[in-house]
C-alpha cells in the first residue's frame, strides 16, 4: 500500500502520530518486530505527508545557499572552508558579504556542494 494513501488530511496525520507514540511508548524491551514494522510504515507515511504539505523554498541568496548546504551537510564554518579549499577567514568574509567569491571558490562550491552553476553565476 502506498504511504500517501494513509494520510489525506491533517486529522489522519494526527491519528498516525498518536499511533506511533502509543507503539513507541511500549519501550524498546517490549516492542515486537511487528510493532517496529508498523512504526516504520506509519513514520514513512507521516514523512511523505509532511514533505508534500510543508515545502521549504530554496534560498534565493548566495549566502543563504551556503548556509543551507552547511546545515544539510552538518558542517561548521571551518569544515566548509576545508571542504572548499579556502581559509576560514576568507569564507567568513564571503559569508558576511565583505569579499566577493572568486572563480576557484565558485567552482569548488559547484563541485563540492553541488550548487547549480547558473544559481552561482546569478547570485554570487
Amino acid at each position: 500500500m502506498a504511504h500517501s494513501k494513509l494520510i489525506k488530511h491533517d486529522d489522519d496525520y494526527r491519528l498516525i502520530m498518536v499511533k506511533i507514540d502509543s507503539l513507541m511508548a511500549k519501550g524498546s524491551d517490549k516492542i515486537s518486530k511487528k510493532d517496529l514494522t508498523e512504526i516504520k510504515r506509519l513514520a514513512l507515511a507521516a514523512q511523505e505527508y509532511e514533505q508534500s504539505k510543508y515545502k521549504i523554498d530554496l534560498p534565493t541568496t548566495f549566502t543563504g545557499m551556503l548556509e543551507m548546504k552547511m546545515y544539510e551537510l552538518k558542517l561548521k564554518q571551518k569544515d566548509l572552508a576545508e571542504k572548499l579549499g579556502i581559509s576560514t577567514a576568507k569564507l567568513s568574509l564571503i559569508l558576511n558579504g565583505k569579499q566577493k567569491p572568486d572563480v576557484a571558490f565558485l567552482k569548488a562550491a559547484h563541485k563540492e556542494l553541488r550548487i547549480d552553476a547558473t544559481f552561482l553565476l546569478e547570485n554570487a
